[in-house]
């Protein structure tokens, strides 16, 4: 690399000659792989390249992150590997509800779960608003529609719950459709397990930080936007009577027979591992890894008795609820 005058005399584009250089008065040309550039020009040219350098390494950290903790779900992805294949085994039926917050997780959780699973033996559902012919049916009757045959596994992305939360805070059901399902839904449950289904019931549960925090990810991330829909951004709007829904919900519909299991999911890995444990742990299959830890970490799971004594002391000491 040399340091060159501006050149002088003869005319732009002729053959033989450089195309312009535009620098400043006196400013060093350099000519560098054929190319003539004041420093200038060179300088801005080298810290973009190191822009560029340094996006491309926390890419790669990220990536690798992901990748070290993707790892760590393998061991439990094949043990669920083994539950289905005693359901099927065993002609069983089972079924997993996944409700809480907007962007508390649900979706990724689901995704962890099915990941490495048969195909055949497992469906996810996640159903719209109904139809005018099904808001005319039994409530439950669309979701019936979607149980599991014998040796399969379903998992519902929002269930009939959505009475519990969704509707009532957005007007989508009167107060009677709202208490007659409340009522209702404890016998309908005890009803499903009676003949044989297991259910799972998970509520990820995150802070009204944390969800906002996600939302603007989802907003500003062209890859996230289609997360984000009308509801989710009232969503921060009905914090308080979303938390007010969550716990009559909780405290009346949890159950010795069909009770709810909270997943704290402010770390989204150490939500998903948990849930996956609580999974594994509705069913006793064969073959499980002795190595393994299947007990749930307390700070992540906790019950819905818990859940709800907790909401109940938060409401003691400030006089709402802060979560």
């Amino acid at each position: 690399m040399a340091l060159l005058p501006l050149p002088t005399g003869g005319q732009a584009g002729e053959p033989g000659m450089p195309e312009p250089v535009i620098a400043e008065p006196g400013e060093p040309v350099v000519d560098l792989d054929g190319r003539r550039l004041p420093v200038s020009e060179l300088i801005e040219e080298h810290r973009s390249a190191l822009r560029e350098l340094e996006t491309l390494r926390r890419a790669r950290t990220r990536a690798g992150r992901k990748l070290r903790i993707e790892a760590q779900l393998r061991p439990w992805q094949v043990e669920l590997l083994k539950l289905q294949s005693h359901l099927e085994q065993n002609g069983m039926r089972m079924i997993v509800l996944f409700e809480g917050r907007d962007a508390a997780g649900k979706g990724g959780t689901i995704r962890r779960v099915t990941r490495f699973m048969n195909e055949k033996h497992y469906r996810v559902v996640a159903l719209g608003r109904p139809t005018a012919e099904q808001g005319s049916q039994w409530y439950f009757q669309r979701y019936v529609a979607q149980f599991p045959a014998g040796g399969e596994i379903v998992l519902f992305d929002r269930s009939w719950y959505n009475r519990a939360m969704v509707e009532p805070v957005f007007g989508f059901c009167t107060e009677e459709e709202y208490q007659n399902f409340m009522r209702g839904v404890t016998g309908f449950e005890k009803d499903l397990i009676r003949q044989g289904t297991v259910l799972v019931k998970l509520y990820f549960s995150v802070s009204q930080e944390e969800q906002a925090r996600r939302f603007a990810r989802r907003h500003d991330d062209p890859l996230r936007q289609w997360k984000f829909s009308e509801i989710d951004m009232q969503a921060q709007d009905h914090w308080d009577e979303f938390t007010d829904r969550k716990y009559e919900m909780l405290r009346r519909t949890s159950t010795l027979t069909a009770p709810w299991v909270i997943v704290r999911a402010e770390d989204k890995q150490r939500a998903r591992l948990n849930a996956i444990k609580v999974i594994l742990n509705a069913v006793d299959y064969e073959d499980r890894n002795p190595d393994l830890d299947f007990v749930p970490d307390p700070e992540i799971v906790i019950s819905g008795p818990q859940e709800i004594m907790l909401m109940a002391a938060q409401r003691v000491r400030s006089g709402r609820f802060t979560d």
